[in-house]
């Protein structure tokens, strides 16, 4: 059975090219713009692993990512980010005992296929 994949991203054509290369690649993709819909979409699809990206409006990834692995404790998440304000946002969500892996924008689709292997083949 095909991993189930959400990504969340404001920006629609990275979030839309990322669910491209999933789909490619026999993942099933759900797509959602930012981090309350992304939160929401998460307990709704089920997915095994959510892509997110970091700086979003509404609710930013690492928001998202602390709900979803306190309430879905089962999904992984990947977050993805351009900025530079995330590495302060990673560290303070450290700080807070939480550990989540993270790709630079703009991500390579064979550096993205690989994380998400390594990041599924763990349990």
């Amino acid at each position: 059975m095909a991993a189930r994949i959400l990504v969340v991203d404001d920006e629609p054509g990275i979030r839309e090219t990322l669910a491209a290369i999933l789909r490619v690649n026999q993942y099933v993709v759900e797509v959602a713009s930012d981090g309350i819909q992304g939160y929401q979409a998460a307990g709704s699809f089920a997915p095994d692993l959510v892509i997110s990206d970091v700086v979003m409006p509404n609710r930013n990834g690492i928001e998202m990512a602390i709900l979803i692995a306190d309430n879905l404790p089962k999904i992984k998440i990947l977050l993805i980010s351009g900025q530079a304000v995330t590495k302060e946002f990673l560290k303070q969500a450290h700080e807070r005992g939480y550990d989540f892996s993270c790709l630079a924008k703009p991500v390579h689709p064979t550096d993205l296929l690989q994380k998400v292997s390594e990041i599924l083949a763990t349990s």
